[in-house]
């Protein structure tokens, strides 16, 4: 499968400013009056990491930059993969089998909607694979929420689902999943479809 390797990225204040379509100043008064996290350089120079800068355009409901979304999907890192499901045994056989076909990648696991929210939020996964009926938070709210944080980096959603309906599926696929498998699930299909998936967001 590609590998995409994480590439963490820091902006000076005048890269900041760039980004947003202000004037220099205008970056460095966010940071001075601690609205945009900094740290300093030896120099004495600011440098703000992007996540932090994806941070403060959020709280403040800014539109995020194209550019700035470019450059989060590139750094995204695809080798770290969510497993959502609450069948233990089932996250449990996905995992492992991912883990075996690719020892390279991060796996993690959680079994309802409420962890499955934080630990996305603590990892940012590249791929979710992300069963639709979950206690707390359902799968269609999920893959929204997942879609809509452009701090998560867009990643892959591949949702897997009891019930083969045609309706469940396409209203998924609305709220942003890549792809869509039934159960009883074939995980060879899945680490096909999966391969795909990364294959054309690598490109």
């Amino acid at each position: 499968m590609a590998k995409a390797d994480k590439k963490v990225r820091i902006f000076s204040a005048l890269e900041v400013a760039n980004i947003c379509g202000v004037v220099n100043q205008t970056a460095i008064n966010w940071i001075k009056n601690g609205y945009l996290k900094a740290f300093t350089t030896p120099g004495g120079q600011y440098r703000v990491y992007s996540e932090d800068l994806v941070e403060f355009l959020s709280s403040r409901g800014m539109r995020m930059p194209q550019e700035l979304q470019r450059i989060l999907e590139e750094q995204t890192s695809i080798d770290t993969v969510m497993v959502v499901d609450d069948d233990r045994d089932l996250n449990n056989l996905i995992t492992q089998y991912i883990e075996r076909e690719y020892p390279n990648y991060s796996v993690f696991q959680a079994f309802d909607g409420f962890e499955a929210g934080r630990l996305i939020s603590e990892h940012k996964p590249g791929i979710v694979i992300l069963d639709i009926d979950l206690p707390g938070v359902n799968g269609h709210k999920l893959c929204k929420s997942i879609k809509e944080d452009t701090a998560l980096n867009n990643p892959i959603i591949i949702s897997i689902s009891g019930l083969d309906d045609p309706e469940q599926a396409a209203q998924m696929l609305r709220n942003g999943a890549d792809a869509f498998i039934a159960k009883p699930l074939e995980l060879e299909k899945l680490t096909d479809i999966l391969e795909n998936l990364v294959q054309k967001r690598s490109r």
